[in-house]
């Protein structure tokens, strides 16, 4: 009994035989083995069955009235619909020649009458499995074109995608670098008056420093693309590491005064002052981190700084311990800890505090920062070699810890700029004539105010137009020109200018100004006839250093003051080892050995002064000490040495 040939379809074929005998016998072998079968009794109707039914496969027999098989076969091979059906030739001929007309004319196999059953269906499996696989392999390659359609589409996606959000970073690059520029600027201009007093001198130096320091991060946060593509590259200088810390506490203590927080920098003895390492990355980890603490500290709070080497370390040998300053082979891991009293993160959030964009609860609160800082900060540690850890208690407070592996440095690899500026032209040099382009009215400004108290004389344009047309008339020597502006872009002024030059003896020199980090590059602006190009915010040196170059211009100069040594490095304290404080507290009776364990155990820091003071004149040396502890709030560090001394 057959089988249900819908449900169970093995294949279709078609049968081609002039005796009916035979169709029958094939048709109902086959249909039993699951196969649906048609049949046909001559050469046009299996043509005609071929084209209109697209069997699997056919078998087709040779001598046949009015058309043979191998004339139906070349028929079926030469018309694209049916050219890759199989064909199984089964024939009573069992010449080698009338097999070799078979395959000559398209057929895949050749069965010989009288056939056996089993050979006649093994030979048709493996022709429709042939047929199967080629169908999956043709699948398959259809399927991966699609793939690659779709990926096409997707990649011009992503890169439409892409060029939007540079046109929007370079958009904002312009707009936040523009206003920046102006404040540095104006800092310089105004650090230039010779009735400023030494204090308020440092307090422009300040704003400047910490203009730099949002510049950098600007930069950083507009360059984040860089950090997701991984090509964010280490830049490791000699620098000292005590000048850093001591230029950020200066940005936060102003701050913290205002909070009425205390703020304090500790760093061990062991630590080298002169390292090597990026110190740019460095300082914007520090930024960051302790920016946090400042913002999520209540008014009164603690935060303190901690710098110490990795105590795992290998020690170093004699010679360096007796050379502290000395170049280190071996490179250390210096220990950064940032620690606040402030309301702590909770546990569910700090598995997703490094995540780009992503603020805890309090900081959504706070309206506050763009979620990048600590970001930024861990890619910037895993750049420098080291990792960085977090813990916290809601409510109390947070501590974060980084290392970074750096090498010891000595003095005289760090490069100290030299602090002068530029007060005026030297004697005997031409009027230099100075065209300021810009259509931001305050970078105009700014311009004249560096450059005409020095002896330029100094005319301002607001757009390529203006500039095209004082340049006709006045010839100026060198043309500080804004790329980004209404009527007439700086692109297309230099291109008019220098093609108006072509007529003329005269040639100015043109140097670019832009705000942006993305959109212009200076090939670009180079392949525009510009001689050079300064990214805003610039410093007013950088200006000088350029019209030297291109002009040949002379100046001189103003020693500035230094700030005092001693005003540096007030906060590293050398702690003491525990040995020098076990045999101290050996001396003292057990009982104020105990009172101060359970003041420093309580976090009593008034009981646990008051127990110091107790001592001072009767044991000064651990007083001072101990005194030393608490004011780096190390109640910690006391509970552990008062326990050991107990034991």
């Amino acid at each position: 009994m057959s089988t249900n040939p819908i449900e169970e379809n093995q294949g279709n074929i078609l049968i081609v035989d002039d005796t009916p005998e035979n169709l029958q016998v094939l048709s109902a072998t086959l249909s039993d083995r699951g196969y649906k079968v048609r049949g046909v009794i001559n050469g046009k109707m299996a043509i005609r069955a071929a084209r209109s039914g697209s069997p699997d496969l056919i078998l087709l027999d040779i001598k046949m009235p009015e058309m043979d098989g191998y004339e139906v076969c070349t028929q079926l091979k030469a018309d694209p619909k049916t050219s890759e059906i199989p064909v199984i030739f089964i024939s009573a001929l069992d010449e080698v020649l009338d097999k070799v007309s078979a395959f000559q004319v398209g057929g895949v196999d050749y069965v010989t009458k009288p056939f056996h059953v089993a050979e006649v269906l093994a030979r048709i499996e493996h022709q429709l499995t042939i047929q199967r696989l080629k169908k999956q392999l043709l699948d398959r390659n259809k399927e991966l074109q699609e793939e690659i359609i779709e990926r096409k589409k997707a990649e011009e996606a992503a890169a439409a995608a892409s060029l939007a959000k540079s046109q929007f970073v370079a958009n904002m690059s312009h707009e936040l670098r523009t206003p920046l520029n102006a404040i540095l600027g104006f800092t310089q201009v105004m650090s230039r008056d010779s009735l400023l007093s030494h204090e308020n001198l440092e307090n422009l130096r300040i704003i400047n420093r910490s203009g730099q320091h949002l510049l950098e991060l600007i930069n950083d946060v507009l360059d984040l693309s860089k950090i997701e593509a991984g090509i964010i590259s280490l830049d490791e200088r000699s620098f000292d590491l005590y000048q850093l810390l001591d230029t950020l506490e200066e940005m936060f203590q102003i701050k913290a005064e205002t909070k009425k927080m205390q703020l304090r920098f500790s760093v061990q003895a062991n630590v080298p002052q002169y390292i090597k390492a990026d110190e740019k990355k460095l300082r914007v980890c520090l930024i960051n981190l302790l920016g946090n603490a400042m913002k999520f500290t209540h008014d009164g709070g603690r935060i303190w700084l901690r710098v110490s080497v990795e105590s795992n370390q290998p020690q170093q040998p004699a010679e360096s311990e007796s050379h502290p300053n000395s170049t280190s082979v071996e490179p250390l891991l210096i220990l950064f800890e940032v620690e606040d009293t402030g309301i702590g993160i909770a546990t569910a959030e700090i598995d997703t505090l490094f995540d780009a964009f992503v603020q805890t609860q309090a900081g959504r609160k706070a309206a506050d920062g763009t979620g990048l800082g600590l970001t930024i900060t861990k890619k910037y540690v895993q750049i420098m070699g080291g990792d960085i850890w977090v813990k916290s208690v809601l409510g109390e407070g947070t501590s974060f810890k980084f290392n970074i592996r750096v090498c010891a440095a000595i003095s005289s690899e760090i490069t100290v700029a030299t602090l002068q500026r530029v007060i005026g032209l030297e004697a005997n040099q031409p009027v230099y004539r100075i065209l300021a382009v810009d259509d931001n009215q305050e970078n105009r400004r700014l311009l004249v105010k560096m450059l005409q108290p020095i002896g330029f004389e100094v005319r301002e344009a607001e757009n390529g137009y203006q500039a095209v047309e004082l340049w006709e008339s006045w010839q100026p020597h060198l043309i500080w020109l804004d790329t980004r502006m209404p009527v007439m872009d700086g692109f297309e002024a230099v291109r008019q200018i220098r093609g108006k030059e072509k007529q003329t003896q005269w040639r100015t020199v043109i140097i670019a100004l832009t705000a942006s980090t993305f959109e212009e590059k200076k090939g670009d602006i180079i392949a525009a006839g510009c001689d050079d190009f300064v990214r805003k915010p610039f410093q007013e040196q950088i200006l000088f250093d350029k019209m030297a170059c291109y002009l040949g211009a002379r100046y001189l100069y103003q020693e500035l003051p230094r700030l005092p040594a001693e005003a540096l490095r007030h906060y590293c304290v050398s702690e003491k080892p525990d040995s020098f404080f076990g045999g101290l507290l050996a001396q003292m009776p057990q009982s104020w050995v105990q009172e101060l364990y359970d003041a420093a155990n309580d976090v009593n820091e008034e009981l646990a002064i008051q127990l110091v003071d107790r001592i001072w004149e009767s044991h000064p040396t651990l007083a001072d000490a101990l005194k030393d502890l608490l004011a780096d709030y190390r109640l910690d560090k006391i509970m552990d040495l008062t326990q050991s001394s107990l034991k």
